[in-house]
């Protein structure tokens, strides 16, 4: 049964992201597709926050290793590919950690797949086994929209909800 994505404006960035976990994991507990998971976070995270501009996942190509391939997104048209080690999500892939960046404009190699973007952050979403499967893009159009409180956040939700095994209720 699905939930309506319930935010108290009220509540602290901490709190949000707490309470978003919480109804992330109710909607797709026992859902072991991994493409229903991420379409599932990006309509919550992108209902969730109003200057989330684009968020989504870019997926490891399997026949490439080394390349990103868009996945799963609430948005404007995003890159279809994104090399490992360019770009904001490229470099998340490559050095496996997340990106905080205040301004696109000023990051080297940036790929502007939308002009209005001007702040991001980008976190790397590995599976159980560790395996980097993704990366997790949020654009926003304002500047310097991201801290160690959305990394935080947002790491926590990925990792409930891809590094651990999905429950598939039993018959």
């Amino acid at each position: 049964m699905a939930e309506t994505v319930t935010v108290d404006p009220t509540a602290s960035k901490d709190q949000t992201y707490s309470d978003l976990a919480r109804q992330i994991a109710a909607v797709v507990e026992g859902e072991p597709d991994r493409t229903a998971r991420m379409a599932t976070v990006t309509s919550i995270l992108a209902t969730a926050f109003e200057h989330f501009f684009w968020t989504g996942f870019y997926l490891v190509d399997p026949t490439k290793g080394d390349e990103l391939v868009v996945g799963p997104y609430q948005g404007t048209l995003g890159c279809l590919r994104i090399p490992f080690g360019k770009g904001v999500c490229g470099t998340a892939a490559q050095t496996g950690q997340t990106q905080i960046v205040g301004d696109v404009h000023a990051f080297p190699g940036h790929i502007a797949c939308d002009a209005r973007s001007n702040s991001e952050i980008v976190v790397p979403v590995r599976d159980a086994q560790g395996r980097l499967i993704a990366v997790l893009d949020v654009d926003s159009s304002d500047y310097n929209s991201f801290d160690e409180t959305d990394a935080r956040g947002l790491e926590a939700i990925l990792a409930q909800t891809f590094a651990q095994p999905a429950s598939i209720p039993q018959p």
